[in-house]
């Protein structure tokens, strides 16, 4: 159950709250087994024309996004030369197995949990799966609130 509130102006100003009762809340949602991948990753960006670095394609996980106001690349952080404008520390967990595109409630049976317990994450959809970055410094408590979530955690 979300609570908004919203704030009228005019004449006075008056307060109302609503519930909105989200269908297949974070425990009502289906249970996953997530995959946490080796590496450590970097999210690096760039100006949008520039052209994609030969680094950036190696190995077991890469995330191209471009738009017309920049180029974003998630890779192996080992790979991103210490120039390089990049966030780094990452961690990420691979949702195991592929969904159907009507299948609604993956990323928010797991993003949910982890918002509530203050744990950004940089989510990344394919067409075959999801795939949530979490800083390393808190990937432990993430597991955690995860698997008390009802998901599974393969190392």
């Amino acid at each position: 159950m979300i609570a908004l509130s919203i704030t009228r102006q005019g004449k006075d100003t008056r307060m109302r709250s609503r519930q909105i009762n989200i269908k297949g809340q974070s425990e009502l949602m289906k249970k996953l087994s997530l995959l946490l991948l080796p590496h450590k990753y970097a999210a690096c960006q760039f100006h949008p024309d520039k052209h994609i670095p030969y680094w950036a394609l190696i190995g077991d996980f890469v995330s191209l996004t471009r738009t017309h106001t920049e180029l974003s690349i998630v890779c192996q952080q080992d790979n991103v030369p210490d120039d390089i404008k990049a966030e780094r520390g990452w961690r990420c967990l691979q949702v195991q197995g592929a969904f159907d595109f009507s299948v609604a409630g993956v990323q928010a049976s797991l993003t949910i949990p982890l918002a509530e317990a203050d744990i950004s994450v940089l989510a990344i959809a394919t067409y075959a799966t999801t795939y949530l970055l979490i800083k390393e410094e808190d990937i432990e408590r993430a597991s955690q609130v995860l698997k008390q979530a009802g998901h599974y955690i393969e190392r």
